[in-house]
C-alpha cells in the first residue's frame, strides 16, 4: 500500500515514464491502447468479481441505490470501456501537430507545437470506468497519470489498473505510464495535490464536495470538472412531444450522472397542456418532483419546492420542477442556479433557440436534445476525461485535445536581435 514515502517514488517514476511517452510514436500508443482493449474482454469475469466484492461491502454500509448504480459495472459496461479504448487509438493523435505557422519580419520561422501536459493526476469517487477511460485518454495524448478512486470501488479500480499495465508490459512500454495510489487516506491525498514538482495537471471528478476539496486544498493546477444542476427549459413554441421525451431520457435514461436533468422549467403559456403529461409518464419512473405552486397542481404526490430544491443535483429519480412566466424569467433562473454543466431548450422557434445559445453561460447548450449527449464519447473524443465547467485551459467535456499544451518552435538561419 502507498505510503507518504513510496508516493514521491511514485511521482519521480510517473515524471520519467512521461519523458518517454511524450516521444513515443502514434503506432505504439495505438498498439497498446488495442492490447488494453483486448485484455479487458479477457478478463472480464475478474474485473466482474472485483466489482461485485466492492458493491457487496457498500450495500453493507447503507450506500443508496442511485450510488450502487454508479459503480457497478456490467459486461456491457467493461465492453463499452473496451471499445471505448479501441475508438481512442483510432483517434488521430494529437502530439507533435502544429496548429500555425509564420515567418516574421526577421525570416524566423515560427510555429505552434502541441505538446503533452507531462503528468497528470486524477482524484475520483466510485465510477470505476473513469480509471480505463483516464488512462486511455491519457496515455494516447502521451501523458502518464497517477489515479486516486474512491475507497468503495477500490477491488474494481486496482482490477482494471493490473489489465491496464499487464497490456503495457506485453506492448513493450513502461507500466509507471500508470499509477494509482491504493491507500484512501485522506492526508496522503492531501500530499498528493501538493506534489507540484511530480504532477502537472490535477483534474477531479465526483460530487461537489470533493471538487471543491480538491479546488480549495491542491497547489497543482487544477482544472474543475462540474457538478451538474442542468436544467430543460421547455418554451411556448416547443414541440410537446419533442420535449417529453427529451425530459425523461434526460432524467431516467441514467440518473447517476452529472448529465442527467436536475430541473424542469415550463412557460406558463403551456403548462396545462404540457404538465399532465409529465406528471403521468414520472410516475411511471416514480420520479419525486419537488414543484412551484403552480406546477404543483398537477403532481399530486409532489413536495412544494424549497429553494435550495432548484440548486440540488439530485443524482436520483428526483426532479424540481418550475412554471416560468416567459422566456426572461426562465433565462433569469437558470442564471440563479447554473452549474454551467449543460443547459438544454426545446423550442421551434429559431430566433428563441439562437438567443438562448448566446445568453446562457454554460459548458455545453443543447437545443432540441437530451442533456445525456453532454458527453465526451458522444462528441467523438473516445470518452472523456471529465467535463469542465470553469473557462481556462478547457471547457466542456475533456478529449484529448485538452490534456495537451503547445511550445512555440522557432527556427533560424543564425538571425540575431538588433
Amino acid at each position: 500500500m502507498i505510503n507518504e514515502e513510496t508516493l514521491y517514488d511514485l511521482g519521480t517514476a510517473a515524471k520519467k515514464a512521461a519523458k518517454e511517452l511524450a516521444q513515443l510514436p502514434s503506432q505504439a500508443k495505438n498498439r497498446a491502447l488495442n492490447t488494453m482493449a483486448q485484455a479487458l474482454r479477457t478478463k472480464l469475469a475478474d474485473i466482474l468479481a472485483a466489482n461485485q466484492k466492492d458493491i457487496a461491502k457498500t450495500h453493507d454500509s447503507g450506500r443508496p441505490e442511485s450510488f450502487i448504480e454508479r459503480m457497478t459495472l456490467t459486461e456491457e459496461r467493461v465492453e463499452s470501456m473496451a471499445a471505448g479504448l479501441e475508438k481512442v487509438a483510432q483517434l488521430a493523435d494529437p502530439i507533435g501537430s502544429s496548429h500555425k505557422s509564420w515567418i516574421n519580419e526577421d525570416g524566423l520561422e515560427i510555429s505552434q507545437r502541441t505538446v503533452p501536459l507531462g503528468v497528470i493526476g486524477i482524484i475520483y469517487e466510485s465510477r470505476p470506468n473513469v480509471t480505463a477511460d483516464a488512462v486511455g485518454l491519457c496515455f494516447k495524448s502521451g501523458n502518464a497519470v497517477i489515479l486516486r478512486g474512491g475507497k468503495e470501488t477500490i477491488n474494481s479500480n486496482l482490477a482494471i489498473l493490473n489489465v491496464l499495465k499487464s497490456a503495457l508490459r506485453k506492448s513493450g512500454i513502461t507500466e509507471d505510464a500508470v499509477a494509482y495510489i491504493d491507500n484512501p487516506d485522506r492526508q496522503l491525498a492531501q500530499k498528493f495535490m501538493q506534489m507540484n514538482d511530480y504532477v502537472d495537471c490535477l483534474i477531479p471528478r465526483g460530487s461537489q464536495g470533493l471538487i471543491q476539496n480538491v479546488v480549495k486544498q491542491a497547489t497543482i493546477p487544477t482544472i474543475e470538472t462540474g457538478v451538474g444542476n442542468d436544467h430543460l427549459y421547455v418554451h411556448k413554441d416547443a414541440d410537446l412531444d419533442k420535449a417529453l421525451a427529451i425530459l425523461i431520457n434526460g432524467k431516467t435514461q441514467r440518473v447517476s450522472v452529472c448529465n442527467a436533468l436536475e430541473t424542469l422549467l415550463v412557460d406558463q403559456a403551456i403548462a396545462k397542456d404540457f404538465l399532465p403529461r409529465v406528471a403521468e409518464q414520472l410516475a411511471d419512473y416514480n420520479v419525486l418532483v419537488h414543484a412551484d405552486q403552480a406546477a404543483l397542481t398537477y403532481f399530486p404526490d409532489g413536495q412544494l419546492a424549497k429553494p435550495q430544491d432548484y440548486a440540488q443535483e439530485f443524482l436520483d429519480y428526483e426532479i424540481a420542477i418550475k412554471v416560468v412566466a416567459d422566456y426572461d424569467e426562465a433565462i433569469n433562473h437558470i442564471d440563479q442556479y447554473s452549474t454551467q454543466h449543460t443547459e438544454v431548450i426545446v423550442t421551434e422557434n429559431y430566433s428563441v433557440a439562437q438567443d438562448f445559445i448566446n445568453a446562457i453561460d454554460a459548458a455545453v447548450v443543447n437545443v432540441n436534445a437530451s442533456s445525456r449527449f453532454s458527453d465526451g464519447e458522444k462528441f467523438g473524443f473516445g470518452g472523456e476525461i471529465g467535463i469542465s465547467t470553469q473557462k481556462l485551459h478547457a471547457r466542456g467535456p475533456m478529449g484529448l485535445d485538452a490534456l495537451t499544451s503547445y511550445k512555440y518552435v522557432v527556427l533560424g538561419s543564425g538571425q540575431i536581435r538588433q
